[in-house]
């Protein structure tokens, strides 16, 4: 099966492509962007966060849920929102984690790509969605796939940071070693939640230290 993905995910989840679930998974989100129906994000988005990102270069992996959902938001990127769309209130609150943590103040649009081309993996559970309907392709095979892109990076990578934030994305990386990499737990960046344990939880400096620590070039957040 051809799938178009950069190079070195390509050749590591080779065999995720041949398998049966994977198949069907194509099939179903081939039929829905063929159907009519607005689905997000556009078919060539899909797999941006591998294309910006190759396997050798994941130094930080953020795992997402679900892409955004409405007009102009979803590229591929979990968090992130195309230029010129107004930012979501989860990365809101990124943004101020992120002045009060390394003093300074992140990008003003929403659009994560330089992120992305420094080695952050910015990896959503289900990479496509219908318009208005959160969660409307989950339970169709992403989840199996994104677990093995996690198995993947654990296997062939050290010294990632995982920022894992909610109990979802806690869940979804307990595959990773943690001897060998560093795993930051918090609560979901979320209204609902941020003043549980997001604020104040200086993951983006902590994730810079581990990174200078193993001779790594920090994010620049």
């Amino acid at each position: 099966m051809d799938v178009k993905i950069e190079q070195s995910w390509k050749d590591v989840l080779a065999p995720e492509f041949e398998k049966e679930y994977f198949k069907q998974l194509t099939e179903f989100v081939r039929s829905e962007y063929l159907s009519g129906k607005t689905i997000y994000p556009e078919a060539r988005n899909i797999f941006n966060a591998f294309n910006l990102c190759p396997l050798s270069n994941v130094k930080v992996v953020i795992i997402g849920q679900d892409p955004y959902h409405e007009p102009g938001q979803a590229h591929g990127l979990c968090f992130s929102v195309q230029q010129g769309v107004a930012l979501p209130p989860s990365l809101v609150n990124i943004y101020k984690e992120i002045e009060q943590d390394i003093g300074h103040k992140s990008i003003t649009n929403g659009d994560l790509t330089n992120w992305a081309k420094q080695g952050v993996l910015l990896l959503n559970s289900t990479l496509t969605v219908q318009a208005h309907i959160a969660a409307s392709h989950a339970g169709h095979g992403w989840e199996t796939f994104t677990n093995a892109v996690i198995k993947a990076v654990a296997e062939n990578q050290k010294h990632v940071v995982y920022m894992l934030w909610g109990s979802f994305a806690q869940e979804k990386a307990k595959v990773v070693d943690a001897t060998q990499n560093l795993i930051l737990k918090s609560a979901h960046p979320s209204p609902l939640s941020a003043y549980r344990g997001f604020f104040g939880n200086h993951h983006f400096s902590q994730a810079n230290e581990y990174l200078i620590k193993h001779g790594k070039q920090p994010i620049d957040w």
